[in-house]
């Protein structure tokens, strides 16, 4: 665990990897046991984790941030439909999070927040029907519904009750949750719970890896099933029964032979006795409610047709699922910009296993659901604890900072040659000024090491296309620093110096990548030089709160270089 990743993150790590735990394991009884409004319930024991946990912690985004993580953590799940649980589970999050943003952390928040979230569940199963069958299942539901009325001899309007009476019942699930989540916050607060040992599992981690290490990823099926999925879209838009139907089994059979997961979904009988019900149903209601030839042979097309959509939703969606299980693909989303991410779900996956084994069964649960809420949360705060002795850097940053032209890297020279003179090893690169008379005409790139000289900065035309101010960026220089920053990595040095860090670094240009590697995988202390007025966006780029800020204006070279050699010499004397 890097010290760079946020206390917020490591807390919605946290909060995020305990309600995933209550999601596999309790999700797994329910769904087991067919339990009416199992997802509910589900999102009921979210709710009151979040809420429950910001009696103790009170960060602004630790809900959404909690659901991001809980809902990636599906993507362990060794269940092939996983898209839909993990927008669920964000959405929820963030339904939760805007309303007790807007009305303010008390119940008023909590309790509009949880019932709206939990309104979410329905929303969602809507939609799906809707991206499912097309649009075709509003006009089957509206009909039926116009049919009943008819048959019955209800006068009132009926399209909408039903609807109406579902939203009640899972607002009033919200509700509930959001009452059982403060009495379990309020309780904490009142008696905490003693320390409890923590349980230790291997057994998820086994089971979301089985299965996974012999199929042979590959990123152009990626795009290939994306092309097959809209593919089967304009075939059932645009062409007839026969050429969709003889198009789309041959997708199926493509996917069924790469993907023996996809192939699942089709292979449970729930799925045909719906296809089925959903066939008839649809020529039930073309025949009553347009009666005319031919009625009945369009209601069971159109049926047919609507499940064939069905068909190419769920699978395209399982076969896209296991395709970005590809670590080439995962790989390229830790390069992006956001960073505290992958650090905070690197966390979340150490932490999953204890949690699980730390989570009541279901029956437990049920008979004291609040003091067994405050025992599961209480394990956040311990994890937490851990979580901070375990972060204790033993990478140490510091900044040089002062005005353009100030001295920075003379501070920076001065420097080198006092910690050599202790024994300490240094490298990295400095950024030297070129003058003819007193214009500044560019900068050389030295090596701190070798004292190799490479033209970085220069205003010549020809120098390199890229710029920065006045002057041209040497694409020869820049190769070489990089290289240069990139050895320090694995090389055993005390302290990289990384001399000028900017606005080109600021923008992802520059030095950003080598710093990233060098504070993600090297256990060197490091030292920057940055320009006082960059200094907080530097700080906050990279997460470095705990800096050690040298401002050459209050402070000397001398005074920076004995902090700097107290530390060495602390170390080896603990050593």
């Amino acid at each position: 665990m890097k010290h760079r990743l946020s206390e917020k993150w490591i807390k919605a790590s946290i909060a995020g990897t305990i309600w995933a735990a209550s999601e596999i394991v309790l999700g797994s009884f329910l769904h087991n046991l067919k339990v009416p409004f199992s997802g509910n319930i589900l999102t009921a024991i979210g709710i009151i984790i979040l809420i429950s946990i910001s009696y103790t912690w009170n960060e602004k985004g630790l809900f959404w941030r909690a659901g991001l993580i809980c809902a990636l953590m599906k993507t362990m799940s060794p269940s092939a439909v996983i898209f839909g649980p993990m927008i669920a589970i964000f959405t929820e999050a963030l339904l939760l999070e805007v309303f007790v943003r807007l009305l303010g952390r008390n119940i008023a928040g909590f309790a509009i927040g949880s019932m709206l979230a939990m309104s979410w569940n329905l929303v969602q199963k809507i939609l799906n029907y809707i991206i499912f069958y097309g649009s075709d299942i509003i006009e089957v539901y509206s009909n039926l519904l116009k049919i009943a009325q008819k048959q019955l001899g209800i006068r009132t309007e009926i399209v909408w009750l039903p609807i109406i009476v579902l939203l009640v019942v899972y607002s009033l699930f919200g509700l509930l949750a959001a009452i059982t989540g403060i009495r379990v916050g309020r309780r904490m607060l009142r008696e905490p719970v003693p320390d409890l040992p923590l349980k230790n599992s291997n057994s998820f981690k086994e089971v979301s890896q089985k299965g996974e290490l012999d199929f042979n990823y590959s990123i152009p099926w990626l795009f290939i099933n994306i092309a097959l999925i809209f593919s089967a879209f304009i075939l059932l838009n645009k062409t007839t029964w026969i050429v969709w139907s003889l198009a789309i089994v041959g997708i199926i059979i493509i996917w069924s032979l790469r993907y023996k997961r996809a192939l699942r979904q089709l292979s449970k009988p729930k799925f045909w006795i719906f296809f089925v019900f959903i066939t008839l149903v649809t020529a039930f209601v073309f025949t009553e409610a347009q009666p005319g030839e031919n009625s009945l042979l369009k209601g069971l097309l159109t049926g047919i047709q609507m499940n064939f959509r069905a068909v190419v939703i769920i699978m395209g969606f399982s076969v896209l699922g296991t395709e970005l299980y590809n670590p080439a693909v995962r790989n390229f989303f830790l390069k992006t910009s956001f960073k505290n991410l992958p650090l905070a779900l690197e966390l979340s996956a150490e932490s999953l296993p204890m949690f699980i084994s730390n989570i009541p069964d279901f029956k437990s649960l049920v008979k004291n659901p609040v003091a067994l809420f405050s025992q599961v949360i209480s394990h956040a705060d311990r994890r937490l604890s851990e979580i901070r002795l375990k972060a204790e850097p033993d990478t140490k940053v510091f900044i040089v900072t002062g005005s353009i032209r100030g001295g920075k890297t003379t501070f920076a020279m001065k420097l080198i040659d006092l910690l050599r003179s202790k024994s300490i090893k240094v490298g990295g690169i400095l950024s030297e000024r070129v003058t003819d008379g007193n214009v500044t005409t560019g900068y050389d790139l030295v090596n701190i090491e070798t004292g190799a000289k490479e033209d970085f900065l220069r205003q010549e035309i020809g120098t390199g296309n890229e710029k920065i101010g006045r002057f041209r960026i040497s694409e020869k220089g820049l190769a070489e620093g990089r290289k240069i920053l990139r050895s320090m990595v694995n090389q055993g040095h005390d302290l990289v110096i990384i001399d000028e860090v900017g606005m080109l670094e600021l923008q992802d240009k520059g030095w950003a990548e080598c710093i990233d590697e060098l504070l993600l995988k090297s256990s060197n202390n490091i030292l920057f030089t940055v320009r006082d007025i960059y200094v907080e966006d530097v700080k906050r780029k990279w997460n470095l709160a705990e800096a050690v800020i040298f401002n050459i204006s209050e402070t000397d070279y001398l005074s920076a270089g004995s902090y700097i050699i107290g530390l060495y010499t602390e170390n080896i004397i603990l050593a």
